[in-house]
């Protein structure tokens, strides 16, 4: 089922028509040009956005979602997430607001009950498989700067969490806010002592490999 345009990666955003799903613009890009500097992966380096009602979601290796406000799919939009992922499809979803209770937590993992069942979304642990994918994470996932500096619910969130298909991450759901933590242009990443990237490229890794 899944495929790459040319026999590259490409990054796919999932439009959703409640909420706002088109945040965080810059990070793809960034994204993309980790996968570039670090592995030998053939990568398309544009952003691929398509609606999650698509047909043509079922041609795409990996997808985001992500946004602040509330979550509410369609019934062809919960139909194809559903297909997608119980057929091998790996989905990251991201929330803006690093906040257990915001709106976007809330409502997204109330969808992902009515699709999937209530006890579906679970806590990973910090050994899992993603957090050595690539790049080795020993603690589990990194802390964003989002969270050290008291936004959204003023905790830091250690850990992840994620639907299973298998033994096999389908959803991988993350309150962390690394959309907003990777929204720069990746030229800068020269600044960091430790280019925050990283994990993205583990995400990406796992999803293709796992």
């Amino acid at each position: 089922m899944l495929n790459a345009q040319g026999d590259k990666f490409f990054f796919t955003r999932l439009q959703y028509e409640s909420g706002d799903w088109d945040v965080d613009q810059r990070m793809p890009s960034n994204l993309l040009n980790s996968l570039v500097e670090y592995t030998t992966l053939p990568v398309d380096t544009r952003e691929n956005i398509i609606p999650l009602a698509s047909e043509k979601l079922f041609n795409c290796p990996f997808c985001y979602l992500s946004g602040h406000k509330l979550v509410q799919f369609t019934d062809r939009e919960k139909e194809n997430f559903e297909k997608y992922v119980r057929n091998g499809g790996f989905i990251f979803v991201d929330d803006c607001n690093h906040d257990i209770d915001g709106l976007f937590a809330k409502s997204f993992e109330r969808q992902m009950a009515e699709i999937f069942g209530a006890d579906a979304l679970v806590k990973i642990p910090n050994n899992h498989a993603i957090y050595t994918s690539f790049f080795r994470f020993e603690d589990g996932p990194p802390t964003t700067s989002q969270e050290l500096n008291g936004w959204g619910d003023d905790l830091v969130h250690d850990y992840l969490k994620a639907i299973q298909f298998r033994d096999r991450i389908g959803v991988l759901y993350s309150n962390k806010d690394y959309g907003c933590e990777w929204d720069y242009d990746f030229r800068n990443k020269r600044w960091y002592k430790i280019d925050n990237t990283r994990f993205a490229v583990n995400i990406v890794m796992y999803a293709l490999t796992s």
